[in-house]
């Protein structure tokens, strides 16, 4: 089975960036991968899905300011994310559809 690894993660002030990288143990080209996060005291949220084909898709809160990427030659997914907010503030877990998860990475966005 796959193995999912995330990095990146990091204390950053509000308006800030990070890109957050999620690194497969093998091939990923035909699979969906996704980006979900978790902050304190509230349920897993989807962030961010890129499709085998590249095609992406956004919540909300996130559209206009995340970008997710893939580079299949390296196995890796990427998550840009700018003008980052205190409620960005998660443990954001890396997903290969349908139920492979990464052990998550923190980031935390204050001031």
């Amino acid at each position: 089975q796959v193995q999912l690894v995330e990095s990146g993660g990091g204390l950053v002030h509000p308006g800030g960036s990070l890109r957050l990288s999620c690194a497969a143990s093998g091939n990923i080209f035909s699979s969906i991968m996704a980006w979900h996060r978790q902050a304190p005291g509230k349920q897993r949220e989807f962030v961010a899905l890129i499709t085998e084909s590249g095609g992406t898709s956004y919540s909300n809160s996130v559209k206009g300011r995340f970008t997710i990427s893939r580079d299949n030659t390296k196995n890796t997914v990427y998550l840009q994310m700018n003008s980052l907010k205190p409620e960005d503030t998660a443990i954001y877990y890396c997903k290969k559809l349908p139920a492979t998860w990464g052990q998550g990475t923190q980031v935390t966005v204050s001031s």
